[in-house]
């Protein structure tokens, strides 16, 4: 007779630091095995249940949902899940496990139990096999529905085990049952999973000892070998509670909150109320036939799919953020919306563009919209806790980000788990690229003085393969929210977040997708923080009164502004890659905007279209249409297709798709390198082409272009969206550079570049730079007045410039200030109650020069401020004979400004340097702007970005900065591994290359790199490094 078993108790790998598989590894071994049944219980925690229902659907195999409970000071059971109200039933217990509890940890007593089982199934797991308390307690607990889990692990005493736990439960009068404890599905995991222990306990697996299992028996085990050690009884009764386990995640429902909703309307007929006032509101001078079509298409699809209350709920946080004066924009796929947009959810206008609304959302596609909106990073809170308040902690919640190993925290885990020397672990993870998902190479290891053939080496390396990908632990989304009707812990559990007065549920945006669960991205932009404060510092000193919706259009400087990448704080347009293809392009109007934005991505690049675009922009290349139809869809962008709204057209027009079979294209575009699926669509697109006229080359093309789009291909409605802001913020650096840069540095941190590359760029544009004064300084930077007319104001430095200067000292300072100005530094030190140290910040930083002369006369003077005696507070004259000291050297300044401020105050450190530069036979970027191209050349500079795209085939592309600008480096891979400290560990960079120039775009071609960081001694210059 055959043996069948079902697997009741397994933990996957979001048993963080214990479960050595995977969901799918798991079902697809389970599978192989023959089992029932495989239910993933992971400790306290349903984080991973989805992925486990994905897994399970695809291999054929019944999931069993459940949960392995280590109750305090109590017992320890697995709880299994027998319909939806023991589904119900679990989230609640481990929502109130976890919120009871700090971040990553459960607490669950046995009172907990007592009305909250119903729907569940219980696996009782005695410790020591005699505890027959602990039984006794959970048997009224769960009436007919507790076990005693036998887990046999070819101990030494297994037979002695059996009989005590056939024992103990025939005592009790409790059914037992086989179960394995599983947590990897192969032996050959064990390794790992020893690994993983030795992580969780914080010690070497060496000192695990005991911690460790004692052998490797905690897999899937075949049936046979079971049937060797586990009565049949037992392998028997784990399919008949299998039987009873009848739920399915598919049974989950759920409902968007619906409270938004006025008496007197349903949530439909209210969005359409709201959409029509907002459609006044957007067109006054009227709706054209197209737009009214589009925004009745559009409410149509919206109630079919019933998602009317989640585009109510998303216009009410927009709305509280504009009664708040939060600048917020919508973008994405909502962009495509005519329905967002007079709701005013997104600021791009539908009717003037061509975009497609089944890109956010199809009536074929089962899944639903996503709105993403952009606030003000600093304000952003305010929006989150809005939403707390609305709808209360029970019915929402942000979501979760799965934080998954990556190769430098793989190594660094797995080196420190095996007992490596600190040293080494760090050497070790420093030779991995960051965000990398892959091992560093031999010659990169060899580099780095490692023996490559070293059997210990081996060991670290093949465990951290196996370990990248696991998922480490659970954070949460930058802004994610997920709201409910009913409580979200009836779905999902909900726990603390690291941060205060902010819950978490245990699911991320590919589960809720799964399940059909509702998001909106709440997120923080810093560049809508730098437009609203340049806004403000425009009404305040220069009399303007602008909005982003009243910012002149088409301005001709801005454009040519931008066509020079004179782009240094501009949004998205300021990396190194956009400033390489600016000149190229050449956007002379918005639509330039939305594409220079998009072809700057990997997509694009992958897919070879951005020099087939550049040579018909340029008239090289004829511009040619496969025909009329497909000539309306690729016209805009010269018959190269740069967007994904644009495949979707092509295969509506060419290959026959309904538009919602061609959102499923997309899709497919954006996970076939994960997962494959785009091979059904290569021959529809083929068969669909060929049957319309167009020919077997043309279809392959298109189709390996879309295969280059990849999970990289832009949406156009983003790309609008983004391109908005763009030109807001270039029209602002263009017309009023001086409240731009201020509003930039006051909202730092935020874009590419550091407040010292912010100030020397507004340096290059005749902006004059004041320094830090206790006398006028306010926290934030300000503008000030200058006496030419006409000219720009000046920039004062704010003290928030200072570095690690505690903003409450700064406003006790600007308290007393405001009272009465400060006669000298005793005056300062006893009204404005400031500590001995952040005295000293101010006098390091020179913000004490107008009441004590230069910094070392300053620190002088803070160092000789007494404490008052009460009768002699009023008196604070100390005058003494007034000390010898010396004046600062333009160099002592210099590095005291780097040190105090990050910035210099004075010359620029290259402009010190460049006699000694010019000896090396370095030129400086204002002497490349003359030179031809194709040239041998030397320059140097301060490292300010190195940046190595994933698409870039390992190429690094260096941005230096001298006294007067930019140098733009290219180093190719072979260089960059043969001189890799020199490349990441230089602040001063001396390149000997190519110098190359075309199309307004001049780079140096390195050949060799040498370190001359020793010639700044001690100034503070960093770079920001991006890849």
């Amino acid at each position: 007779m055959s043996v069948g078993y079902a697997e009741l108790h397994c933990l996957s790998n979001f048993s963080f630091q214990r479960g050595a598989s995977s969901a799918h590894e798991l079902f697809a071994r389970a599978r192989q095995h023959g089992y029932d049944a495989l239910a993933i219980t992971d400790e306290g925690s349903l984080a991973g249940i989805v992925r486990a229902w994905q897994a399970a659907q695809e291999s054929g195999l019944k999931l069993i949902v459940g949960s392995e409970i280590q109750l305090e000071n109590g017992p320890k059971l697995v709880l299994l899940v027998e319909n939806l109200t023991g589904y119900q039933s679990l989230c609640r217990l481990l929502t109130l496990a976890r919120r009871r509890a700090g971040k990553g940890e459960y607490c669950l007593r046995l009172e907990d139990l007592t009305d909250g089982l119903d729907g569940l199934l219980g696996l009782w797991l005695p410790r020591h096999g005699q505890d027959e308390e602990h039984g006794r307690q959970l048997q009224p607990l769960l009436p007919g529905r507790l076990w005693l889990a036998v887990e046999l692990h070819r101990g030494p005493d297994d037979a002695r085990k059996l009989d005590q736990l056939q024992g103990l439960a025939a005592r009790l009068g409790l059914p037992c049952v086989a179960s394995g404890d599983v947590h990897m599905h192969v032996r050959g995991r064990r390794a790992l999973q020893d690994t993983l222990t030795a992580l969780r306990h914080h010690c070497t697996v060496m000192e695990a000892g005991s911690r460790l299992f004692a052998n490797g028996e905690r897999h899937l085990r075949s049936l046979s070998a079971l049937a060797a050690i586990y009565p049949a009884a037992l392998l028997a009764e784990s399919r008949r509670i299998a039987a009873r386990c009848r739920f399915d995640m598919g049974e989950l429902r759920y409902q968007y909150p619906r409270e938004l909703v006025p008496e007197g309307h349903t949530p439909s007929s209210w969005l359409r109320e709201l959409t029509w006032r907002g459609a006044a509101w957007r067109w006054p001078n009227g709706l054209s036939d197209k737009v009214r079509t589009q925004l009745e298409h559009e409410l149509a699809l919206i109630a079919e799919k019933a998602y009317d209350s989640y585009f109510l709920t998303v216009q009410d946080i927009v709305a509280f953020a504009r009664g708040q004066h939060i600048l917020c924009q919508g973008r994405g796929s909502a962009a495509n919306s005519a329905v967002c947009f007079a709701l005013g959810i997104t600021e791009l206008d539908p009717g003037r563009s061509n975009l497609l609304f089944e890109r956010f959302i199809s009536r074929e596609r089962d899944e639903p919209p996503d709105i993403d909106v952009d606030f003000e990073h600093e304000r952003r809170e305010e929006v989150i806790q809005y939403i707390f308040r609305r709808y209360g902690r029970e019915r929402a919640a942000l979501t979760a980000v799965v934080t998954r190993y990556l190769s430098a925290g793989a190594v660094r885990d797995v080196a420190r788990a095996l007992g490596l020397p600190q040293e080494q672990i760090d050497q070790l993870g420093r030779c991995c690229s960051r965000w990398s998902k892959q091992l560093p190479s031999a010659e990169r290891l060899a580099e780095a003085g490692f023996d490559v053939n070293n059997p210990w080496l081996h060991r670290v390396l093949t465990l951290a393969g196996e370990l990248i990908g696991f998922p480490r632990h659970l954070s949460q989304h930058p802004g994610g929210f997920v709201m409910s009707d009913a409580p979200l812990d009836t779905l999902v559990p909900v726990e603390n977040a690291s941060m205060a007065e902010r819950t978490v549920i245990q699911w991320d945006k590919d589960d809720l997708d799964a399940v059909g669960m509702l998001k909106v991205d709440v997120l923080a932009l810093g560049m809508l923080s730098a437009l609203r404060r340049t806004f403000d510092l425009l009404r305040r000193h220069r009399g303007r009164d602008l909005t982003l919706a009243t910012i002149p259009q088409d301005d001709l400087p801005t454009y040519e502004m931008i066509s020079r990448a004179d782009t240094v704080g501009v949004f998205q347009i300021e990396s190194r890659a956009q400033m390489a293809m600016l000149p190229r392009l050449r956007p002379r109007c918005f639509y330039d905007l939305v594409i220079q934005v998009s072809i700057v991505r990997p997509g694009p690049i992958q897919g070879d279209m951005v020099h087939p675009f550049l040579r018909r922009r340029n008239g090289e290349e004829a511009v040619d249409y496969p025909s009329p139809e497909l000539r309306k869809v690729f016209e805009r962008t010269l018959g190269v297709p740069l967007f994904q709204e644009q495949v979707m057209e092509l295969a509506i027009v060419a290959a026959g798709y309904t538009p919602g079979e061609a959102d499923e294209l997309r899709r497919s575009m954006a996970a076939w390198k994960r997962h494959g699926g785009l091979e059904h669509h290569r021959q529809r697109l083929t068969e669909g082409m060929l049957a319309r006229g167009y020919s077997q080359a043309f279809s392959e093309r298109i189709f390996e272009q879309i295969k280059g789009f990849g999970s990289y291909g832009f949406p156009e409605s983003h790309a609008a969206s983004f391109a908005l802001l763009s030109y807001a913020s270039s029209w602002l650096k263009c017309n009023e550079p001086a409240a731009f840069t201020c509003a930039l540095l006051n909202s730092w941190p935020m874009g590419f570049y550091s407040p010292d590359q912010l100030l020397q760029d507004a340096r290059r544009h005749q902006i004059e730079i004041r320094p830090v004064d206790v006398r006028y300084s306010d926290w934030d930077c300000s503008l000030e007045a200058v006496e030419q007319e006409g000219a720009q104001p000046a920039i004062r430095l704010g003290l928030r410039q200072v570095k690690a200067l505690n903003r409450d000292d700064a406003e006790r300072l600007l308290q007393a200030r405001a009272q009465q100005h400060f006669v000298d530094v005793a005056d300062l030190a006893q009204r404005g109650g400031l500590s001995n140290r952040a005295r000293a910040q101010l006098a390091d930083a020179g913000a004490l020069r107008g009441l004590a002369g230069n910094r070392f006369r300053a620190r002088w003077a803070v160092a000789g401020v007494e404490p008052q005696l009460p009768l002699l507070q009023a008196q604070h004259d100390q005058t003494e004979s007034p000390a010898v000291i010396p004046q600062p050297s333009v160099v002592e300044d210099m590095e005291a400004d780097y040190a105090s401020l990050g910035t210099s105050m004075g010359p620029h450190p290259l402009g010190l340097l460049r006699e000694q530069l010019r000896e090396l036979g370095c030129r400086s970027s204002r002497e490349l702007l003359a030179m031809a191209p194709d040239q041998p050349v030397r320059v140097a500079g301060l490292v300010i970005g190195r940046q190595r795209p994933q698409t870039a085939t390992g190429v690094t592309f260096v941005t230096l900065e001298d006294e007067f600008g930019m140098i733009n480096v290219i180093v190719w891979s072979d260089l960059a591994e043969r001189q890799r400290s020199v490349l990441r560990g230089s602040r001063l960079l001396e390149v000997r290359g190519q110098f190359e120039a075309r199309d307004g775009v001049r780079h140096v071609i390195a050949r060799q790199l040498h370190d001359l960081t020793g010639l700044l001694q001690k100034l503070t210059v960093r770079s920001r490094d991006y890849r």
